[in-house]
């Protein structure tokens, strides 16, 4: 089969940019000739902002580049993963043009909220959701902080909504848990156009034995992330050392924290290669992942479960539907520092049970989140979209 993947990177490169590499990749081991359209935001800070916006919401060129392409190469199924906002939805229109099923993975919630994390001011916001305009989020400066680039993201939704651009353009949506599916249907896309398939961990790591002798946080430090939630809840934890890995712009706070802990108390490894972050979540007794925002699906969950380590999760959002309680980990009230020291306090006076949970972590991967399995359930999507069983009219 011919496909073409279609992405906008991101400035920094994270979960979304990582799993349309690996899709990419996947399609390929399996024979699938692989056309790719990129769009990158490094491109910005050349164009200006100013014209990056008119761009989201319609970019002609986008458009005729991309139809040219279809043309020139003829593709069987267009996967899109992220069009913002240098792509836009035009691009859609091009596939339309050109008698091309769409597929689009819904990484995160921008097509319900401008900030894409139904999250403000330290917790979940749904203000925009089920509105008949998003301009709420306009109110609250929801996109950079800043009122004007939020009506600029505003605009471009509203626009593409009056079109009918979701409704019309892609045949069929990936929705990457059943929490998320269930927002977005929520959020007025019809429930038979959304189909589910996770994210996956390739290549498999193999298996630790979550029995080291400290605790790790793999993620991005920021407060979204539940980086405040996770260096509170230390304060109360000196018998459980702390392993972070990751950048953002808590980096210098959480650099300070560990500082004034007790030496090796909490260790600060920043942004590491992939194969690094394995190695640790291998020597880890269990992963910590505070999160307060509405994940869609958190990659640094599936790996931990490839290595066969238990999870102290958030309770809400799709962790709260992938990690199983007193299976694959433990949960604790989101948001609460104290009641995630609590859980951690009660797993890491528990080793044997954590050695357990890391085996049944390690079944959960090679039962849901292998690429051969996720290989599987993505045909099975562009069969149905090459089919015309989206929103075709």
């Amino acid at each position: 089969m011919k496909i073409l993947l279609v992405h906008n990177r991101y400035l920094h490169a994270g979960g979304e940019d990582a799993a349309f590499l690996q899709e990419a990749a996947l399609l390929r081991r399996h024979g699938h000739d692989v056309r790719e359209y990129a769009e990158d935001n490094r491109r910005i800070s050349e164009i200006g902002w100013p014209s990056a916006a008119v761009r989201a919401v319609w970019s002609s060129g986008t458009r005729v580049r991309l139809r040219d392409l279809i043309r020139r190469e003829r593709p069987q199924v267009a996967h899109f993963h992220n069009t913002f906002p240098l792509i836009s939805p035009s691009a859609y229109w091009a596939c339309r043009e050109t008698d091309t099923p769409v597929v689009q993975t819904l990484h995160n919630y921008r097509l319900l909220c401008a900030a894409a994390l139904f999250f403000r001011s330290g917790r979940p916001c749904e203000d925009c959701m089920g509105t008949r305009t998003l301009w709420p989020g306009v109110l609250h400066a929801c996109y950079r902080g800043s009122r004007l680039q939020t009506a600029g993201v505003t605009l471009m939704l509203e626009t593409h909504r009056m079109l009918g651009t979701w409704r019309n353009r892609v045949d069929l949506f990936i929705a990457l848990s059943e929490f998320s599916r269930r927002k977005f249907i929520e959020g007025g896309i019809a429930e038979e156009r959304i189909a589910l398939k996770p994210n996956f961990v390739h290549p498999d790591p193999g298996p630790g034995r979550a029995e080291g002798d400290f605790a790790l946080f793999v993620g991005r430090l920021s407060i979204e992330k539940g980086v405040k939630v996770l260096l509170d809840a230390w304060r109360n934890l000196p018998q459980c050392p702390l392993a972070v890995c990751g950048d953002g712009p808590m980096r210098e706070q959480v650099n300070r924290f560990a500082e004034a802990r007790l030496p090796g108390a909490v260790r600060v490894h920043g942004a590491l290669a992939r194969q690094e972050v394995f190695d640790l979540m291998k020597k880890a007794r269990f992963l910590v992942f505070p999160s307060t925002c509405y994940e869609s699906f958190p990659m640094a969950i599936a790996e931990a479960f490839a290595c066969g380590l238990p999870v102290v999760s958030t309770d809400i959002g799709t962790p709260a539907e992938i990690v199983h309680a007193g299976r694959t980990g433990v949960f604790f009230r989101s948001g609460d520092p104290q009641s995630l020291a609590a859980a951690v306090d009660r797993l890491w006076a528990r080793p044997a049970e954590t050695r357990r949970m890391g085996g049944e972590a390690r079944a959960e991967f090679l039962a849901r989140y292998t690429a051969e399995a996720n290989y599987a359930r993505l045909m099975e999507i562009y069969s149905r979209a090459r089919g015309g069983g989206g929103g075709r009219t």
